[in-house]
């Protein structure tokens, strides 16, 4: 129970001690434990340090801003006297060297006690610079015034533990205003300068000017150089398209035309042969007709035929005459149309000429049907001439008053003359048209003809007194 006891107490006391003596130093603080144990800096940490047995001690490690400046005149290499104004950044030195050496003079101390004890050896340091350096060398280069005092300040900070960031001058002054003449100078420089500047800047726009007006004006010639050159090909181009467009019209029109003509041509032919292969129908027809009338001989049968054959005269006259005008027609719409394309005209005569050949082969074609079926109207039409042509012969006979005839058979003489008369007729007419009458009237008609034709008898007519 004793011990139970105690080592609840030890336990205690333990947590007591934790809780007291547990410290957290911040990242810009240094803590300094020394005294019981070996000394040990915690930055950023956390420790225990043992209360009574231990000391805790704080060092500031931020960054100082210390402004240095001489108090008075300092005369520099020229022995002119100047006076500086320069701003330093100064810390702590992060090793733990420089951090034991601090710790001897700035331990516990606060930002001002450190700006102040450094002051004083900062203004050391740069005074003597200032006696090193001429006037214009500081005013003109002060980077290169300030590492030199950071360079000269270097071992003296390092031994209070500190370290120079940086060093910027914010001015320089002097008694006799010689920087204030420097600067006088250097502005009348600059001004020359930059009149100099201005006036060949000046020269360069106007000469850069002139050039750009002179590219921008050549650019513009040749620009409108190119438009032209590219509109007058395009006008000629269109030109030749519109050429080639109307050749290729009038090829397309020609062969239009052509085959047009080609198919009415066709049509025509065609027409032709339908109209001999209707004539060679009605030939044939009209020459069992005509069979049937050489059978018969009847008279009601030969005047059907004679209407038959008018009735078909007047058809083929009547077609013949259609098929003329319209061949009339034809010819002069295609020599209208041959005034404006030669090639048109030459087809629509090849076409005339064509048509010309199918109406002749269609008149032959004609002319040979009716060959076929014509013998008997042919020997109806020699039947019923032959009283006409006989009355014609005689007929001056119809003009004398009075005849007077000597002789014996002079009566029969007269009547021999007026057949002699007919029978030349009919013979002239057998010679002229190849066909043998006197044949084809035999043929027709054989026997019956001799005994059903009548005896002609001529009745003389004497004048009075005679």
């Amino acid at each position: 129970m004793k011990y139970a006891i105690g080592a609840a107490v030890a336990v205690v006391l333990l947590v007591v001690l934790v809780l007291v003596g547990y410290v957290k130093a911040p990242p810009d603080t240094a803590y300094m434990i020394s005294g019981f144990r070996k000394p040990r800096i915690l930055i950023g940490k956390a420790g225990i340090r043992i209360p009574v047995l231990e000391r805790l001690d704080k060092l500031s490690l931020k960054m100082f801003s210390v402004d240095v400046k001489t108090t008075d005149y300092v005369p520099n290499a020229e022995y002119i006297n100047v006076k500086v104004d320069a701003t330093v950044k100064i810390r702590i030195g992060q090793s733990e060297e420089m951090m034991s050496l601090a710790s001897k003079f700035f331990l516990n101390e606060g930002e001002d006690m450190i700006i102040r004890r450094v002051q004083d050896t900062l203004e050391g340091n740069m005074r003597e610079i200032v006696g090193q350096m001429r006037l214009e060398e500081m005013v003109t280069d002060r980077k290169a015034f300030g590492e030199r005092v950071q360079e000269n300040a270097f071992p003296d900070l390092q031994k209070m533990g500190l370290e120079m960031i940086s060093f910027n001058v914010q001015s320089f002054s002097d008694q006799n205003n010689v920087i204030e003449d420097l600067g006088i100078d250097n502005i009348s420089q600059i001004k020359k300068g930059a009149a100099v500047a201005k006036a060949q800047a000046d020269r360069d726009i106007a000469i850069a000017q002139a050039q750009a007006a002179k590219e921008a004006n050549d650019a513009k010639v040749q620009s409108e150089m190119e438009i032209a050159e590219k509109q007058t090909s395009l006008a000629i181009r269109q030109a030749e398209l519109k050429q080639q467009s109307d050749v290729k019209k009038a090829e397309a029109d020609a062969a239009y035309a052509i085959q047009e003509q080609e198919q009415r041509r066709s049509i025509e032919v065609s027409s032709a042969n339908a109209d001999i292969a209707r004539a060679e129908r009605t030939a044939e027809l009209r020459a069992k007709e005509v069979e049937v009338t050489k059978q018969t001989l009847d008279a009601e049968i030969r005047a059907k035929a004679d209407a038959e054959r008018y009735a078909a005269e007047q058809e083929a006259e009547a077609e013949l005459y259609r098929r003329t005008k319209e061949a009339e027609a034809k010819m002069i719409e295609r020599q209208r149309e041959a005034e404006g394309i030669r090639a048109v005209g030459e087809a629509e005569a090849e076409a005339i000429r064509l048509k010309a050949l199918a109406e002749a082969e269609g008149i032959d074609k004609k002319a040979e049907a009716m060959k076929k079926y014509g013998e008997a109207a042919v020997i109806e039409m020699i039947m019923g001439a032959l009283p006409e042509i006989a009355k014609n012969v005689a007929e001056p006979l119809s003009k004398v008053d009075k005849i007077t005839m000597y002789g014996e058979g002079n009566s029969a003489k007269l009547l021999s003359d007026i057949v002699n008369g007919t029978t030349q007729v009919t013979e002239g007419i057998s010679a002229g048209m190849g066909i043998d009458i006197k044949s084809l009237i035999m043929g027709a008609l054989g026997a019956k003809m001799a005994t059903d034709t009548p005896t002609p008898v001529v009745v003389m007519q004497e004048s009075d007194g005679e």
